[in-house]
């Protein structure tokens, strides 16, 4: 994929929809482009956030542990961005991600990410939908999970 292309799918996604475009090319050439075959895990759940990554194609799983193990919590597919939550908090992985697919991604290093958000005040409104979004999603699916696992 070229610089061009992978500046068009970053501005794709809701979180970077408002940054200039030299920005989100600055941000594509210093990221990684990365490939991962099926079941291959870019992050595990407790590990420490030190980048996101833009899924250019392919799909992954994204699963939580619970005490009854390992539940699937959301799918993401392309022009999806994925692990930023331990970013924007400082802190650790939220959830485990395994590609299902063959999958292609932007890795984006935690600090230009950053940076970009400092320099961009705007994205973080994108970043707030997709992030509610998010959470409205994963909330359903482990109320539905809880239900099932009480009545049986």
């Amino acid at each position: 994929m070229i610089l061009d292309d992978e500046v068009r799918c970053l501005r794709s996604l809701p979180f970077f929809a408002s940054a200039d475009p030299s920005k989100l090319k600055r941000l594509a050439f210093t990221s990684d482009h990365m490939r991962f075959a099926p079941g291959q895990v870019l992050f595990h759940e407790g590990d420490p956030g030190d980048a996101a990554y833009v899924i250019l194609s392919g799909t992954v799983d994204v699963s939580v542990e619970t005490p009854q193990g390992p539940i699937k919590v959301a799918t993401a597919d392309r022009n999806s961005i994925i692990g930023e939550i331990a970013l924007l908090n400082d802190g650790y992985r939220t959830a485990t991600v395994t590609a299902s697919a063959p999958l292609e991604t932007l890795r984006i290093d935690k600090h230009e990410f950053l940076n970009l958000m400092k320099d961009c005040p705007s994205m973080m409104f994108g970043v707030l939908k997709v992030l509610s979004t998010r959470l409205t999603h994963t909330t359903m699916e482990l109320a539905k999970h809880k239900s099932a696992h009480e009545t049986a």
